[in-house]
């Protein structure tokens, strides 16, 4: 029998940009198919916008984001600025912001995050039509992941300032469509390797904005190995055939 030489770091290099295009076309399909008129009814983007990147966590009864992981999450973009857009949705009554810094959704944010689910599961329902089989084996197969990558963050003492330990386990209320279920486990897995990826130009001596103008060449190759490296750990769960499946289910999603 032929087999694959794809070890848990080859397979990190090349779930990454699959995860990336399936979890974009949901997104995108929401906006489209709802999101941002829903968005206008709440005052818009300045209102909404932090809401909808954290709302696995804050559609969660009592939910909250720490102000280290929410610095994790932005970690892209000035801290100054991104404050200042928080001051605005609390302003907007849809966020609450405690005397730490931690971030929470008010009632109204609240209400929003319950709509937002429902579009998700409008939309992901009509994309990902005819891929039934699909769709519940990634949801396991991600699930599985993302249990094993919060026990290994336990283990080695790394919940602390980070975007995953920020973002997960995602929010999934009895109910949940598998779509929703889908979306948003691919988004947060997402942040596990955005961790192992900081992590890696951190070491190479680059700051947020450094590595983010850093062209391509040997340098970034460098640290995108080292990238897939530090975010391999959890795909040593999975089996090969586990592994190639996920890839192949991935490539026939639209997007």
């Amino acid at each position: 029998m032929n087999t694959v030489d794809l070890a848990p770091h080859r397979f990190a290099g090349l779930l990454a940009p699959a995860v990336d295009r399936v979890f974009r076309a949901g997104m995108l399909a929401g906006r489209d198919g709802g999101g941002a008129e829903l968005s206008q009814r709440y005052g818009g983007v300045a209102a909404t916008g932090f809401l909808v990147d954290l709302r696995t966590r804050l559609a969660a009864p009592g939910g909250t984001v720490d102000g280290p992981g929410f610095a994790a999450i932005t970690r892209y973009h000035d801290p100054v600025t991104c404050q200042r857009i928080v001051d605005k949705q609390v302003a907007h009554g849809m966020l609450h912001r405690g005397p730490d810094g931690a971030l929470s959704a008010t009632e109204r944010g609240t209400a929003f995050l319950t709509e937002l689910y429902q579009v998700h599961a409008e939309v992901t329902e009509e994309l990902w039509a005819g891929h039934d089989e699909r769709v519940p084996r990634l949801v396991a197969a991600l699930g599985r992941l993302l249990s094993y990558a919060l026990v290994l963050a336990d283990e080695e003492g790394d919940r602390g300032g980070s975007a995953f330990a920020a973002m997960a386990p995602p929010y999934e209320p009895d109910g949940t469509p598998s779509g929703v279920l889908l979306l948003n486990r691919l988004g947060t897995l997402r942040y596990h390797r955005a961790d192992a990826h900081a992590a890696a130009w951190a070491a190479a001596g680059h700051t947020a904005s450094s590595i983010a103008a850093l062209p391509t060449g040997p340098e970034r190759l460098a640290i995108e190995l080292e990238t897939d490296r530090r975010a391999a750990g959890p795909y040593a769960m999975l089996g090969a055939e586990e592994r190639l499946t996920m890839l192949a289910d991935l490539a026939a999603f639209p997007g």
